[in-house]
């Protein structure tokens, strides 16, 4: 079973481990401004697309998934891996990865994620793979330190894992990208999938290769 998003915008301010970002807005505030074209286009930071593979790749993938969402942790533990090997390494597919924001823990957790976009992946398999502890640390607080900590394992420094995640500019930038992206692209649920165009929900690995294997014979 997949996880529905919500359907009004985050109400809650992003606040990291119970101490407001400078400037913190509301969802529905960061969205009002990242829809004034005259504002964003000048000063919003650019979202950087997190791709895995070959750019060139004949076939792509683009997954929606949230880092607290358990059935996403799965798809990354479990069926990933195996896409990996047996379609992204051997040039066959590209993967880009989208974030979904369902409540502010995944949103500190993409935020310590992106804060070295070339460690992305990495830190995103660890995040995916000690979810159950860190979801369960307890406090804001608690959460907080504990993505801190993987951050600091990854190989960032903690000045600049700070500046990450008290960043209240890219803070709005990814929630109005998020949410256009999920409208753009209809995603109700987490993990879904479009596979060059085409919507996909969660599948098994044997599902997956058999969709990827069409999609690929269907490029040459």
């Amino acid at each position: 079973m997949t996880r529905i998003l919500p359907v009004a915008a985050l109400a809650a301010a992003f606040a990291l481990g119970g101490v407001a970002l400078p400037g913190a807005v509301s969802a529905q505030e960061a969205s009002s401004e990242a829809s004034a074209a005259e504002t964003t286009a000048e000063t919003a930071p650019e979202i950087v697309e997190m791709v895995k593979g070959d750019v060139n790749a004949p076939v792509e993938i683009i997954e929606y998934a949230s880092f607290t969402c358990p059935h996403c942790a799965r798809f990354s533990n479990e069926v990933l891996p195996q896409i990996e090997e047996n379609y992204i390494k051997t040039g066959k597919v590209k993967l880009v990865y989208r974030d979904v924001y369902f409540d502010k823990y995944g949103m500190w957790a993409a935020m310590v994620a992106r804060c070295s976009p070339e460690k992305f992946f990495g830190i995103s398999d660890m995040i995916y793979k000690t979810q159950g502890d860190w979801v369960k640390a307890g406090s804001d607080q608690g959460i907080a330190d504990s993505l801190r900590k993987i951050g600091l394992m990854a190989g960032i420094g903690k000045d600049q894992l700070d500046a990450c995640m008290n960043d209240s500019a890219k803070l709005k930038a990814l929630v109005g990208w998020y949410q256009e992206n999920a409208t753009r692209d209809n995603i109700t649920s987490t993990p879904s999938f479009l596979i060059d165009g085409k919507s996909y929900s969660n599948m098994s690995y044997d599902d997956f290769a058999k969709v990827l294997d069409e999609h690929y014979e269907a490029a040459q």
